[in-house]
């Protein structure tokens, strides 16, 4: 638990770094896409999740829909707000890599590389295919949790099945940009969250409140990146998971 607290304090407690010069212009882009996407998310449930509870509940079941419904809005909100987040990192994987490498280097007070036009290009090749990597893997556990959505009696247990995928996936999504620059794949990094394990759940339950909240939630995609780089930079400085 002590460790879970942990990851959720890198999250919480990476709101400054955001204002610091020569940070704050890398966070420009990121924020502009998350913007766009996150409201196309928050229109979509507005509109559309009456519909979706009607639809899933038979009439002779329509008495229960006062009791299911907080449940549907749970796992409709988790549902779409991970597509969502999916989408928006595809988009500006380029620009979060850029943004990790700045705040290590303000961490760290380690230089940066220069970065040639032929080698920002390349870094963002790489990025977008490793974007595409990672929602494979994560399609994969979408499906038997949709599944499970769907299923009578066992749909109860669906809000929390999906806010725990919801948590590890953002911590690997996140996770990815920093040790990504470092030179490690996506199963390395697998790896590397699965060592840290509480620590990385409580950075993607962070991840996750942040999304949560309304404007906030605009902040999440750097915000995330910040945090996630503040982790690794942190543990690969001290022994300490």
């Amino acid at each position: 638990m002590n460790n879970y607290l942990k990851g959720l304090g890198d999250i919480f407690g990476s709101f400054g770094l955001i204002f610091q010069p020569g940070i704050r212009r890398f966070i420009i882009i990121p924020l502009f896409i998350n913007i766009s996407l996150f409201s196309a998310a928050i229109y979509l449930l507005s509109q559309q999740m009456n519909q979706w509870i009607e639809s899933l509940l038979p009439d002779w079941l329509s008495w229960l829909e006062w009791l299911l419904w907080p449940l549907f809005m749970a796992t409709a909100l988790l549902f779409v707000f991970y597509t969502f987040s999916l989408v928006a990192n595809l988009i500006a994987a380029p620009f979060n890599s850029l943004l990790s490498a700045r705040v290590e280097q303000h961490l760290t007070g380690v230089p940066l590389e220069n970065i040639s036009e032929e080698k920002w290009w390349a870094m963002a090749a790489r990025s977008i295919a490793a974007e595409i990597h990672k929602m494979f893997y994560f399609i994969k556990w979408l499906i038997p949790l949709i599944i499970l959505t769907l299923i009578p009696g066992l749909n109860l247990a669906a809000p929390l099945a999906w806010f725990i995928f919801t948590a590890w996936s953002f911590s690997l999504e996140y996770m990815d940009y920093p040790l990504a620059n470092r030179g490690l794949l996506f199963k390395e990094i697998r790896q590397y969250n699965r060592l840290l394990r509480m620590r990385s759940l409580g950075l993607g339950s962070g991840i996750f409140i942040i999304t949560s909240i309304p404007v906030l939630n605009f902040l999440a995609m750097p915000l995330a990146v910040i945090s996630a780089t503040r982790l690794t930079t942190a543990v690969k400085a001290s022994p300490e998971k």
